[in-house]
């Protein structure tokens, strides 16, 4: 089966990226639709339901099948789950349907469960085994062989339903015999017992190409049917025997669902060596819980109408006790999938940087569950940086503090202060004239902003620049540095007299609070002052020297200069 992304309807929204558990799914740089890594796809089907613009699909070889349809002598293989699909057609209308449209032969997927599952009671039965992996699951077997190889031999040596009654049919109507599939879980990649693989979708658009509508058909079998009792296996291959008896046999049955559990199952089997016995391992909860088979919510419902149509059981084999037909199977450790330079993700790591504790962020915005796995899809163009939170956050903050110009204030930017900072002090030191800086801190703006509202702070913000504009020169620069704090570089002045503009400072700010209506000590500044004197030993980066001296100022109770 095949997953496809559909150009007109995919945003980039990263919605599959979320849902996809083997980073499958890329987003290049300056790409405008996300992409499917083969490679890492195991066609789980996930990222179906979770795109919220229907942008993915999944299909099979609709032109092969239709071919053999056409022929006449091909035999359709249809899984037990596609009466779902097609309510409220009956099976029988289904099957009707299926020959109507060309197949010479229809049968419903029960005799290659009855043939696995005759294996499976071997192995069952015989106490040699240690841990063995169910494998009738095609998405559960190549998250193993592509993802974790380790548990690759512990795989029970059995083939899929599907391939053992493509086998079984062939047996008995000759090897030239072509075999389409129709389920909602299919093997991937080429299987050589297989001509072609379709969906239930796929299954659909052939009858509308065949102008068959299987709801007008007769609601009895127009020819006899193969066999579609089951004699000792339910859906999926097990044996009845395993399920109903469990443990009591003294072999141990552990049943894991969902792909979220493999590396619980890597680390047991693969590090800590325990023996599970039987593990029957399932990517999702049966075929009816896979994604392509409908939304979750109607997984109760699926599993009602599949039971409504299922007959009773056979009392008789259906199949012979030693069939002429092989079911064994060896999985291939998958391909090694391309790795990433090491020096390339941290890199890339460095650029997105640490939360304020010093970890990773591992937010999971960008589609991947921690910032590593991330920087290792990026090293491999597989990602961007785009997708980064807290890399797109740094970056607008960085943005904000290039500007030349603060946007709510007027006055000069952070970077502004930094270039002009460092010119005066090449100046100063060529000039021998000493200048200062001013460090101007509002005491109780959070309060106000939590008061009044932030808009009311804004407005003291901006009232705040303009005395800071009007006390000092033209030569002068005045910065906002970031939230409430201002700094004021006072050219060729020394610390007496920058401690007097300071003080009118003080002074001017908290007029102007009650100017706007606030009461008397509602608005206030601390500030702390620094002078850089090339003459004098370097005490520090001058507005460290500053800050340190407005620290001095709130110690001392506020609303005073220091």
């Amino acid at each position: 089966m095949h997953l496809a992304i559909d150009p007109s309807r995919c945003v980039a929204c990263l919605a599959c990226v979320r849902a996809c558990p083997t980073d499958a799914i890329a987003l290049p740089p300056e790409a405008r639709v996300v992409e499917i890594v083969e490679e890492n796809c195991i066609s789980c089907g996930e990222c179906i339901p979770s795109c919220p613009h229907q942008a993915i699909s999944a299909s099979g070889a609709v032109d092969r099948a239709l071919a053999i349809a056409e022929g006449g002598n091909g035999a359709l293989i249809l899984a037990p789950e596609a009466v779902v699909h097609f309510h409220p057609a009956s099976p029988e209308q289904l099957v009707n349907a299926c020959y109507e449209a060309g197949f010479r032969l229809v049968s419903r997927g029960v005799i290659g469960d009855e043939l696995v599952a005759q294996q499976y009671l071997k192995l069952w039965e015989d106490p040699d085994w240690g841990t063995l992996i169910r494998s009738t699951d095609p998405v559960a077997v190549a998250a193993i062989t592509a993802h974790y190889p380790e548990l690759v031999p512990y795989l029970a040596p059995v083939t899929y339903p599907c391939v053992a009654e493509a086998r079984f049919l062939r047996r008995l109507h000759g090897d030239s015999l072509p075999v389409v599939y129709a389920g909602v879980s299919a093997p991937g990649g080429t299987v050589p017992e297989l001509d072609a693989l379709l969906s239930f979708a796929d299954l659909e658009q052939l009858f509308a190409l065949r102008e068959v509508r299987p709801e007008t058909l007769p609601r009895t079998h127009s020819r006899v049917p193969p066999e579609t009792r089951r004699h000792m296996s339910v859906a999926g291959g097990l044996p009845l025997e395993m399920v109903v008896s469990g443990s009591s046999r003294g072999r141990r049955l552990l049943a894991v669902r969902g792909l979220e559990n493999v590396p619980a199952l890597s680390r047991a089997v693969g590090h800590d060596r325990i023996d599970l016995g039987f593990v029957d391992f399932l990517s999702h909860a049966g075929a009816l819980g896979h994604p392509a088979a409908g939304p979750k919510d109607e997984l109760f419902r699926r599993r009602m109408l599949v039971q409504q149509y299922e007959l009773p059981r056979s009392r008789q084999p259906v199949v012979p006790d030693h069939p002429d037909v092989q079911v064994g199977a060896a999985f291939a450790f998958g391909h090694r999938r391309e790795q990433a330079e090491p020096a390339a993700v941290l890199t890339i790591l460095e650029a997105i940087g640490t939360g304020p504790n010093g970890k990773a962020w591992d937010c999971r915005a960008c589609g991947y569950p921690t910032c590593h796995r991330f920087a290792q899809a990026a090293a491999l163009g597989r990602a961007s940086l785009r997708q980064c939170v807290p890399w797109l956050s740094k970056r607008a903050e960085d943005a904000s503090r290039d500007a030349s110009t603060d946007a709510l204030t007027g006055l000069a930017s952070y970077r502004s202060l930094q270039q002009r900072l460092s010119h005066e002090m090449e100046r100063s030191k060529r000039s021998g004239d000493s200048f200062a800086v001013l460090f101007i801190d509002l005491d109780r703006l959070k309060e106000l902003n939590d008061r009044y509202g932030h808009e009311r702070g804004n407005t003291v913000l901006r009232s705040v620049a303009d005395e800071i504009r009007k006390t000092i020169r033209a030569t002068d620069l005045a910065a906002r540095y970031g939230g409430d704090e201002f700094v004021v570089l006072l050219t060729r002045t020394d610390r007496a007299g920058a401690l007097r503009v300071a003080d009118a400072l003080r002074d001017r700010i908290e007029q102007s609070g009650r100017r706007l209506g606030f009461l008397a000590g509602q608005i206030t500044a601390s500030v702390g002052v620094a002078e850089y004197d090339p003459s004098q030993p370097n005490e520090g980066p001058l507005l460290e020297q500053a800050d340190r001296a407005l620290y001095l100022a709130k110690s001392a109770g506020r609303n005073t200069v220091a």
